[in-house]
């Protein structure tokens, strides 16, 4: 009909897909296989050196003398301090705590254009604790094919004892690991003591049954799925990668075709070296096929290499058939090539860059931390009143001062005033006579607080608001700094 729009039906829906209709994926158990070569020993390595230094840490002492606590390692958030070995950050330092968080996505970045994901494969968190984790469960249950039977199996008092010794064992652990990480938070041994004597605060419980509770289950129960699904890294890491970044390859032009060791021997030029023995399959922690390429779930771990190698040095074939590099030294090897020292490949532009910005804040907050200095001052003027006339005419302000003393020992401050002619400063708590400075005692690794009055001739001022300095200067000669504030008098 003319003037009118003929809509056409919508198109019908397709059919559903074959199977249950579920909208996820079920998760298929990875079975990872115990190898032995040189990355897994590194992995040992790692694992042994990072768990080490995270349970014994809250354990070791520091003197910083009798008003400071001796923990090497503290993160005191009742004084609202951090303590590091002979360092002490102070709430108004935070930037400090700002740039090594810096330095740590740097770094990530650094690490990830030049080896690939060797934070994912070694040193995470995540992949200690489900290597510990996985360990655990091959001394208990056995190797890939032990555990794969004990699944399949019905449940048995066999069974039944060792899944309870393995989820035992496993909590324990947890359990050590929540309560390591609140010995940072309060003195260990103490906070150890109130533990066991159920004195502790709620806090640490709770905080505590957390940790538990989630070691257990990640380490534990997700392992993968929390790298695949979860950390939000290997969706970050493709923009850091490049085609000279070292990363786990397989030499397809080398494996392929793949066939038996029976047919390689019965027809060399038709096969190549992969022999499809699934080793490299078997190993993996993610249970990825590295032969289809670069994916998500590698954490490049690297111990697919080590059980290629063991099944190429068995046949009596060249190692490396999976190997630690990057994709144009693959290229070039594949057409005989000659390959650029491994040197140039690490010290790229792009890495160097990293490298370079990431040393840079170092040296900087270096620099910051040498140069600081061990006592600091806070001014503010009260309000109410903002002045008083006195009955000589001389205008008085009074102001609340902190001073800080960043020195594990009580410490003595000379104030002195200046900017306007004739100010005098009085401690009205004291009742001392008006004096060009005062002379104030800090605490020990503190802040101390005054109420102070500044008194200053009327025929000074010249304006309303007028700036006045606050001179604070360690009698044992061990620092000074200066401070403005504002003076207050009545409009001329």
């Amino acid at each position: 009909m003319p003037g009118k729009t003929l809509l056409k039906p919508a198109p019908a829906a397709p059919p559903p897909p074959a199977g249950d209709g579920s909208l996820y994926k079920k998760r298929v158990k990875v079975h990872p296989k115990s190898v032995e070569g040189p990355f897994r020993r590194f992995k040992w390595i790692v694992l042994f050196l990072t768990l080490g230094v995270y349970y014994i840490t809250p354990w070791l002492r520091w003197d910083r003398g009798e008003f400071s606590p001796d923990q090497a390692v503290l993160v005191d958030l009742a004084n609202r301090r951090f303590y590091f070995g002979p360092i002490e950050i102070w709430p108004q330092e935070f930037y400090y705590v700002a740039g090594l968080l810096i330095m740590a996505g740097l770094g990530l970045f650094l690490i990830t254009t030049t080896v690939g994901r060797a934070w994912c494969g070694y040193a995470c968190p995540q992949t200690v604790w489900t290597d510990l984790y996985m360990q655990v469960e091959r001394w208990i249950e056995g190797d890939r094919n032990a555990r794969m039977r004990l699944d399949a199996a019905p449940m048995s008092a066999g069974k039944f004892a060792k899944r309870f010794s393995k989820h035992a064992v496993w909590l324990l652990i947890a359990v050590v690991t929540g309560g390591a990480w609140v010995f940072y938070f309060a003195d260990a041994p103490t906070l150890l003591k109130q533990l066991l004597d159920g004195s502790a605060p709620f806090v640490a419980y709770g905080s505590i049954a957390l940790l538990t509770f989630t070691t257990w289950s990640l380490a534990g129960l997700m392992r993968e799925q929390v790298c695949t699904y979860m950390c939000p890294w290997p969706r970050i890491q493709s923009a850091m990668l490049d085609e000279d970044s070292f990363i786990v390859t397989y030499k397809g032009w080398r494996g392929e075709q793949r066939g038996s060791a029976k047919a390689k021997l019965a027809q060399p030029d038709s096969f190549g070296d992969c022999v499809d023995c699934m080793a490299c399959v078997n190993v993996c922690p993610t249970g990825i096929d590295i032969r289809n390429g670069p994916q998500l779930e590698c954490i490049t771990c690297a111990l697919c290499i080590d059980a290629c190698n063991d099944v190429m040095a068995k046949l009596g074939r060249a190692p490396d058939l999976i190997g630690y590099t990057t994709l144009k030294r693959d290229e070039a090897e594949s057409k005989g090539q000659p390959l650029e020292p491994m040197w140039k490949t690490l010290l790229r532009p792009r890495a160097l860059v990293y490298f370079a910005v990431w040393a840079a804040i170092g040296i900087f907050m270096l620099v910051l931390l040498a140069g600081r200095s061990q006592m600091d001052i806070s001014i503010l003027q009260e309000r109410n009143p903002i002045y008083v006339q006195l009955s000589d005419g001389d205008i008085r302000n009074s102001y609340t001062v902190k001073l800080l003393n960043k020195q594990g020992r009580p410490r003595e401050f000379q104030l002195s005033v200046s900017g306007l002619e004739g100010a005098l400063l009085s401690n009205p708590v004291t009742g001392e006579e008006p004096a060009k400075s005062l002379r104030l005692p800090v605490r020990a690794d503190g802040v101390d607080s005054y109420r102070l009055q500044v008194r200053v001739p009327l025929r000074s001022i010249e304006a309303e608001q007028s700036e006045i300095r606050f001179e604070v200067q360690a009698v044992d000669g061990d620092g000074d700094l200066m401070k403005t504030a504002r003076f207050t008098a009545p409009a001329r």
